[in-house]
């Protein structure tokens, strides 16, 4: 699978990475919070995933955020 080009999902990548890292969390603890796999997180900070809105959902969950915060343009 190729990197996206969207500045959309470059986003969300980058701040899926900043808040997991930020909360302490592997890329293995988040996915069992969140209830996916492991390599799916993997996949998405390296922007070669691109999550549905479920899994988004899934991901803001299990970092205790709003999906709000995962689209946000950072500061």
């Amino acid at each position: 699978m190729s990197k996206t080009d969207s500045d959309l999902v470059r986003r969300f990548a980058g701040n899926l990475s900043r808040l997991r890292k930020a909360r302490g969390l592997s890329q293995e603890e988040l996915a069992h919070r969140a209830g996916i796999d492991r390599t799916f997180v993997s996949g998405c900070e390296r922007l070669v995933r691109n999550p549905t809105l479920t899994t988004v959902e899934k991901i803001a969950a299990g970092l205790e955020v709003d999906p709000s915060e995962l689209f946000k343009v950072p500061a």
